[in-house]
């Protein structure tokens, strides 16, 4: 086991050799970490924790009993090569949640970034990647290969199907079924979801100003109009819109496009945010 500083570890727990173990680690009763490891400076496993496979938890990230974390993925086209979880820093991962390793079809990489919070229960898949300042509430739970950007907001119960993506500071409502593509700054709710505008809370509390709001307000609703084609409506919001860097988000993420198609207003005549 390699060491920088002496951490604190409870004598109940089981810490493989060759774990990788950073200054001011705490490990918790009855925790186990495996041989291919790594706790950064300040990591607390506080009790009955289990991280295993080639899993790296950033500095000073908590996390909470009977978490599992690094398990081979649930896909049944593993085959177990070596793949890896990396968590990032300042993270909460609370009671319950799980997360595992890639795949050799999402780059045997599995990621999320830092000052993310994982309510009790919830879940991340294989090859999913996961953006800065996230939350998961109780029992989220992400298939294969998810995309999810910053400041993402996920509620109770709701769950995303495979290869979906969910752009940088979306909402997803209670008990959500998402199974296509979420544009930044919106708002889904339902089973299956639907748009149900933007995501307004969450762009005040951001800092975002009313300028921009009322912009993304705009184009939100060009966008999703019953005229024209998605493409059509695309590009007249990307020129008349180029210098609103909010709204050139939206565009290009749905410029990007991705294996799903795009969750959209359930309503196109009705649309407002």
């Amino acid at each position: 086991m390699t060491q920088t500083s002496a951490p604190a570890i409870h004598p109940t727990a089981i810490i493989a050799a060759g774990a990788d173990i950073g200054a001011g680690v705490s490990i918790g009763p009855y925790c186990i970490v495996g041989e291919n490891v790594v706790l950064g400076e300040g990591v607390v496993l506080h009790a009955h924790v289990v991280v295993t496979g080639h899993t790296t938890i950033g500095p000073r990230t908590q996390v909470y009993s009977f978490a599992a974390l690094g398990y081979p993925p649930q896909d049944l086209k593993y085959r177990g090569e070596v793949s890896q979880l990396v968590i990032g820093a300042d993270c909460v991962i609370r009671e319950g949640v799980t997360m595992h390793p890639g795949t050799t079809g999402g780059g045997l990489l599995t990621r999320t970034g830092d000052h993310c919070w994982f309510l009790a229960q919830s879940h991340v898949a294989h090859d999913c990647k996961i953006g800065d300042y996230v939350i998961f509430s109780n029992n989220v739970m992400l298939a294969g290969h998810v995309q999810v950007g910053d400041y993402v907001i996920i509620s109770g119960g709701a769950a995303v199907h495979q290869f979906s993506r969910i752009g940088a500071h979306a909402f997803i409502g209670g008990i959500a079924g998402v199974e296509n593509d979420v544009i930044p700054f919106g708002m889904a709710l339902g089973n299956r979801a639907s748009l149900a505008g933007l995501n307004i809370v969450g762009l005040k509390r951001r800092g975002f100003d009313r300028n921009q709001i009322h912009a993304l307000r705009h184009a939100y609703r060009a966008l999703f109009a019953p005229e024209g084609t998605l493409k059509e409506r695309v590009e007249k919001v990307a020129e008349e819109f180029a210098d609103h860097p909010a709204v050139m988000q939206i565009v290009d993420f749905v410029r990007t496009g991705g294996d799903r198609a795009l969750v959209t207003p359930r309503d196109l005549a009705g649309v407002d945010a």
